[in-house]
């Protein structure tokens, strides 16, 4: 099953769908959405369109007083546990098709099972009884509200049981009978058409819902990346931070890995800004690939990057730490500013702890302060932070001209 993209729905809305059918990957999300509301109502409507079936009971008793003792059969004993059962199989099996054939099922029987009956019947008010069925179809397009094929196979199959059982009575003339015969067509047409238009307005409603909810997930996304790199941004690191420090006090740990290009500023100063630009989407990318699934990778500030890394051990953020130093010494970005030869390398700065023991500014700070004592070793190395819980970081360090390096607030 395709996941639905912004550019799918609004292509949708383009072609239209006079046929009432999406392509595949909507129509699949419009059939979850279709069974989940129906099935949500299925157990209000049972009881309404089971009592109002019911109550006719009353009709039965004054009108066709030779053959009550049989309806009373069909209503109590068929059709109301018929119905009860519909609800609790859509409980179990809540799917489009599943709702659609109960739907034609509970149509059917409301009208197949007391016209059968009446076909024995010689009451006088024989002409006014089959029309009661009338409630039969409104119930069954207007409540129940199947999709339009299926509208349309209940509705003659409806018009066929209408009109067979009335036929097998015998008690009207061809007159009559012409009549009852185009009183139901056409109101199986009236309703077939009202049904198509409902349904396309549904269709239509839900494709503007489904925009509004992508385009809402959309902005959301962009709110948490970097609009340079693709990376999180300080947002979303917010959010994490509060994910990680509630559900993971008590037992799990967090590596923070601080990256700064080395001498960054003097590679803008010679190469540009737009080079500059590149230089940093290139190391991105780079620590992506590196950090794989280990952790999330955010932009900092400036050329300053940031993994974080939940469940990681110290020798494992270490490990990563140090191969993705080779790999951007690797890429072979020439740093002209630095002389002939000089390639672009980076610093990082590697803090562990655990959250019932480290709040996200202390480990924040602990690599902020392993960065600054890669930078001082000589550039292009790894230094792993070594406090104690509960350090003071005043001081940690001043900035070499390379970026500001800022701390998350908060």
């Amino acid at each position: 099953m395709g996941v639905v993209t912004l550019e799918d729905v609004d292509r949708q809305i383009g072609n239209g769908f006079r046929l009432l059918r999406f392509a595949p990957a909507i129509e699949a999300a419009f059939l979850r959405d279709y069974a989940a509301n129906r099935v949500k109502l299925a157990a209000i409507w049972a009881v309404i369109g089971t009592l109002i079936y019911d109550m006719v009971f009353f009709g039965d008793a004054t009108m066709m007083a030779d053959v009550f003792s049989e309806l009373v059969v069909v209503r109590f004993g068929i059709f109301t546990p018929f119905a009860l059962f519909s609800v609790l199989a859509l409980r179990r099996w809540p799917t489009a098709g599943n709702y659609d054939l109960l739907a034609i099922a509970v149509a059917l029987l409301g009208v197949l099972l007391p016209m059968s009956v009446a076909v024995y019947s010689h009451s006088q008010y024989l002409f006014v009884y089959q029309n009661g069925n009338v409630a039969a179809f409104l119930f069954f397009v207007i409540a129940l509200r199947p999709r339009f094929p299926t509208i349309v196979i209940g509705l003659v199959l409806m018009c066929t049981v209408q009109f067979t059982t009335t036929k097998l009575n015998g008690s009207f003339d061809d007159v009559t009978y012409t009549g009852i015969v185009t009183f139901y067509i056409t109101l199986a047409i009236f309703l077939a058409m009202s049904a198509y238009f409902m349904e396309r307005t549904d269709r239509l409603n839900f494709l503007h819902q489904l925009r509004g909810g992508l385009l809402h997930a959309q902005l959301e996304r962009k709110s948490e990346r970097d609009e340079l790199t693709g990376l999180l941004n300080r947002h979303s690191l917010a959010r994490i931070r509060d994910s990680i420090w509630r559900e993971e006090r008590a037992t799990g740990s967090v590596a923070v890995i601080m990256l700064d290009i080395d001498r960054f500023k003097l590679f803008n100063d010679v190469h540009g800004h737009i080079e500059g630009d590149d230089c940093i989407r290139a190391v991105c990318q780079c620590i992506l690939r590196e950090v794989a699934s280990a952790g999330e990778t955010f932009r900092f500030g400036g050329e300053e990057i940031l993994v974080l890394m939940i469940n990681a051990g110290r020798d494992e953020a270490q490990a990563i730490a140090e191969r993705t130093r080779a790999a951007i010494e690797s890429l072979g970005i020439q740093h002209r500013g630095l002389g002939d030869g000089h390639v672009v390398t980076a610093s990082l700065g590697v803090a562990h702890g655990k959250p019932s023991e480290w709040s996200l500014d202390d480990l924040l700070k602990g690599a902020d302060a392993a960065l600054y004592d890669a930078k001082r070793n000589g550039r292009n190395t790894v230094s792993m932070f070594h406090g104690r819980s509960g350090e003071s970081f005043q001081g940690i360090r001043s900035d070499d001209g390379a970026g500001a390096s800022t701390l998350l607030a908060g």
